[in-house]
């Protein structure tokens, strides 16, 4: 179980994304060996213009910063002009991009295996989740649902960022 966390988002897309959350999950061990954790930035839907509006306001940011919603996996580290910044430190991952910076606790294993993998594989949904309410519990199985959707994932922006941390 893990809970999402808000995001502040200063744009001119702003009243169309509505509400901005990002919610970090990791995944079961594959042969005993822990895999890079995942984090999820979507929005709620509940701007201006509803859940359509939304949905091509998300298409258009991540388009300007360099992400291609649909396209292939982006390894930040290997492209420096998509500017995405992840800071972990003490239980905090602090994502940092051009429109929205968020700042979520994260469980002890999600933070030992960005240390360990050194990177985090960062989905943005362009679907808005409404299910995804900050603040509210987040089961597994709501999770599980929205996360592994096939058309969820097809229309989402997909990269690895680099982890850093205070500690060098």
């Amino acid at each position: 179980m893990t809970s999402s966390n808000t995001a502040s988002g200063r744009m001119r897309y702003a009243p169309l994304l509505g509400t901005l959350s990002v919610i970090p999950w990791t995944s079961d061990p594959s042969e005993g060996e822990r895999n890079a954790p995942f984090l999820l930035a979507y929005s709620l839907g509940d701007g201006r213009g509803g859940p359509a509006a939304g949905e091509e306001a998300m298409r258009a940011v991540l388009q300007e910063i360099g992400l291609n919603p649909g396209g292939e996996l982006v390894d930040v580290a290997q492209t420096p002009q998509v500017p995405v910044k992840l800071l972990v430190e003490a239980g905090q991952a602090v994502l940092t991009m051009p429109y929205l910076t968020s700042q979520c606790p994260v469980p002890p294993e999600w933070e030992e295996d960005a240390r360990r993998t050194r990177q985090v594989y960062f989905m943005v949904a362009t679907r808005p989740w409404p299910d995804g309410t900050p603040g509210r519990p987040m089961t597994e199985e709501r999770l599980r649902a929205f996360a592994g959707d096939v058309g969820m994932l097809a229309g989402a922006a997909h990269c690895l960022v680099p982890v850093s941390s205070l500690r060098g």
